[in-house]
């Protein structure tokens, strides 16, 4: 039987490199060190494809894609070591997609990488991936975050070939805010509420209901649609336990951990200096794909400036995955707020508001004020309003204190994410 799951995913390899192919932005290490390579992501973001194309650069490789039924339950990972010699001549390579459904995984991903074989793994659960990583693989193993298609990403697959005034790239970014970047709702014919209705309950189901063995499913489904319905607001797991209907907080904690770990959803820390403040205070929710927020949340037709916020999170939760920075919301006791604060080496590095338009004064202001102040307390003198079009730098004063302020289109500041990391695209 194992013979036959290797030769007929090994048929469906072939049938996927026909597929069409938008190359990601994204820096890979080399393929000759000896360092498990590990692709993390949500469902459907392009991770397989993107590491076939990846393994394929380095020349032959063997593939095991555990998102398959017939591999449910398998124990004797010898004879499927031998299986994937035997259909594929004992490669040097081999990439394993979704691994996290196979049981101890991680011991024979050791075992591999002892015999000298090159591994690239995938998977779409953060904690289980991280947490058996870090156990037995400390030190040999290089992570990469793919998440749904960047701005770049996406005007490359909508517009292929095109080389595009800034007027056009500016006006493909509305579109962009409302469909989010999942490739297939790109790259294919189909319809993308409905398709992102049917990933949204396979990862629920699939990736947390089967796996953790919940069996108030529909709580947990509850609580992710609602919290994608409320992106950019703030949430107390004490509010979140009336959402879910449940007795504890504690079970409202795990759920809400499950989703996060699952790539559905991830929250954002208020900014305190101590550690055990910052713990206790509210955090923000954020989705991971815009997409989401429109098919699955109860408002039909969300703010734009809720979407552009949306979309700046996902750029720093992407570089926050990959270690380049933390990132927080700031508050201050007069309820005045900043979007994110960015922290590098330990200090305050950027104030960033998004603010989609500024032509009322009132709101305009009130932007300003909040990242001065927050300039003043954190010490902080390099702040950003993300706009919708306006392009300026700006002294401003708020209080007797002096700042100035860079104002960038949400589209500049978006298409540069990456735009130096890439991987070749196929021939």
């Amino acid at each position: 039987m194992l013979r036959q799951v290797v030769e007929g995913q090994k048929l469906e390899l072939e049938q996927s490199r026909r597929q069409a192919f938008v190359e990601r932005r994204l820096q890979t290490p080399d393929l000759g060190n000896p360092l498990v390579k590990v692709v993390m992501g949500p469902r459907r973001a392009g991770k397989s494809l993107f590491s076939q194309q990846w393994a394929k650069s380095a020349g032959s490789f063997g593939y095991l894609n555990f998102d398959d039924e017939r591999l449910i339950g398998l124990e004797d990972y010898d004879a499927l070591t031998a299986e994937l010699n035997a259909v594929y001549g004992s490669p040097g390579l081999l990439l394993l997609d979704e691994i996290q459904n196979l049981d101890k995984w991680e011991l024979w991903v050791n075992r591999l990488q002892r015999l000298g074989i090159r591994l690239i793994v995938t998977g779409s659960n953060a904690h289980l991936l991280s947490s058996e990583l870090a156990t037995h693989l400390t030190g040999r193993h290089e992570r990469l975050v793919l998440f749904p298609f960047s701005f770049a990403e996406y005007k490359d697959a909508v517009c292929p070939g095109h080389n595009l005034s800034d007027l056009q790239v500016a006006a493909l970014l509305p579109a962009y805010l409302q469909e989010g970047g999942f490739p297939e709702t790109r790259l294919a014919s189909i319809n993308q509420r409905e398709y992102l209705k049917t990933l949204f309950q396979a990862t629920i189901y699939k990736d947390i209901v089967k796996r953790h063995r919940i069996t108030a499913a529909e709580s947990i489904e509850s609580l992710g649609r609602y919290l994608l319905s409320n992106t950019g607001s703030e949430y107390s797991f004490r509010s979140l336990v009336q959402v879910v209907g449940c007795k504890s907080d504690m079970t409202v904690r795990k759920y809400l951990r499950f989703l996060e770990e699952a790539f559905l959803l991830f929250s954002v820390p208020r900014f305190s200096y101590k550690v055990r403040e910052q713990a206790s205070l509210n955090k923000k929710i954020y989705a991971i794909d815009n997409g989401l927020i429109q098919a699955i949340g109860f408002n039909p037709s969300p703010g734009t400036g809720k979407l552009a916020e949306n979309a700046v999170a996902i750029v720093l939760e992407k570089q926050r995955l990959q270690g380049k920075l933390n990132y927080f919301f700031w508050k201050n006791s007069q309820q005045e707020e900043v979007d994110f604060v960015l922290l590098g080496n330990g200090k305050v590095s950027q104030c960033i508001q998004v603010c989609w338009n500024l032509d009322q004064a009132k709101t305009s202001q009130r932007e300003i004020r909040a990242l001065v102040k927050a300039s003043r307390e954190l010490s902080c003198p390099n702040l950003q309003i993300l706009t919708e079009t306006k392009e300026a730098e700006e002294q401003v004063e708020w209080g007797g204190v002096a700042a100035k302020v860079a104002y960038t289109p949400l589209w500049k500041w978006l298409l540069k994410e990456g735009e130096s990391f890439s991987i070749s695209q196929p021939a």
